[in-house]
């Protein structure tokens, strides 16, 4: 069965561990995500994002440079191997690297605040290749406020919805300015009054591209039911998460105890009976979450196959849910 992941941070990582002086490309490497890898697991598209990790690079360098340096590794790495993957930045290409037997590699960007408000940046950066944009991070940006996710301090590790601030005028300057060119709205790392703002102002469809059930898991990075039928209304697709704090309550994000690809599957069957079969896809975020249950690569995604198929979706569903929605919002929605 064919993958399509619309979330993995592996550009990142390939970044941050050349500049502290490791060896590490995509051909081979000892990360979630390899061009070797991905072949073992069947892929036919996977995003990679352009995660910009805003406070730590604030002081050091302008944000739009750090996207445009990870953007570099992603062009310098993939086509050090154009025979097996290709670089895509409209459905057409997919199916055409369908057709010559190669998967496919879309940009994508993690933060919004890379653009610095400025629209001439989100129209540069989608010439260069970005065709999936989430609004904001872990913090509030120009654009819009994520939900309140403490990472420091006497509060480290407590989550509360923001309820209350969304997206900012400049924030809906930018859906709109995205769904004229053709990009994919990500409302991933929303907050919860963000999401609703786009659910209500959006007029083709959009993502959440690395999202779970927060009624299974109670984690404010997950969706509510609501959110997900709104998606759903909008003919959105939701990519399921492998990071065990967004999978089961019981995990933590710096310690995670064991999850099992059962608990996947118990989120993509809660997505399922609240949205439909086609609301769903997978937004694994490999290389940018510490997994621990049986998948420990891209090389092991059959394993994910077999578990939604043990429990009892039929092939046609199945093939929605691990790559047919997603390429059929891309089609929709990508020029």
């Amino acid at each position: 069965m064919k993958i399509a992941d619309m979330h993995c941070d592996t550009i990142y990582e390939i970044y941050e561990r050349r500049a502290r002086g490791e060896e590490c490309g995509f051909l081979s490497n000892s990360l979630h995500i390899d061009l070797e890898k991905m072949k073992k697991g069947d892929y036919l598209l996977q995003n990679f994002a352009l995660f910009v990790p805003k406070e730590d690079v604030e002081g050091k360098m302008p944000l739009p440079e750090y996207a445009l340096r990870l953007a570099d590794v992603f062009f310098s790495e993939l086509r050090k191997a154009p025979d097996a993957i290709g670089i895509v930045k409209s459905y057409a290409d997919i199916e055409e690297n369908r057709k010559q037997g190669r998967m496919s590699a879309m940009l994508s960007m993690e933060e919004g605040a890379a653009c610095e408000g400025k629209l001439e940046y989100l129209r540069t950066f989608y010439e260069l290749g970005v065709r999936m944009f989430t609004f904001t991070w872990n913090y509030p940006n120009e654009l819009a406020w994520p939900n309140r996710i403490h990472l420091t301090g006497l509060k480290a590790g407590a989550c509360e919805p923001e309820t209350e601030r969304g997206l900012t005028e400049k924030g809906f300057e930018f859906l709109e300015e995205m769904e004229r060119l053709g990009m994919i709205p990500d409302v991933s790392h929303l907050g919860d009054k963000g999401i609703y703002d786009v659910i209500a102002h959006a007029k083709r469809p959009f993502v959440a591209s690395h999202s779970n059930a927060r009624a299974i898991c109670g984690h404010v990075r997950n969706l509510t039911d609501e959110m997900i039928r709104g998606i759903a209304q909008k003919g959105g697709v939701i990519g399921m998460n492998f990071a065990p704090a967004f999978l089961r309550e019981e995990a933590s994000w710096g310690s995670p105890k064991a999850v099992s690809v059962t608990d996947v599957v118990r989120h993509i069957r809660h997505m399922i009976q609240i949205g439909g079969i086609d609301c769903v896809g997978l937004g694994s975020d490999l290389d940018g979450c510490r997994i621990s249950f049986e998948i420990e690569s891209a090389a092991d995604m059959p394993l994910l196959v077999d578990a939604i198929s043990g429990e009892g979706f039929t092939d046609g569903e199945i093939e929605k849910i691990c790559w047919g929605n997603v390429l059929r919002l891309y089609k929709e929605v990508l020029r």
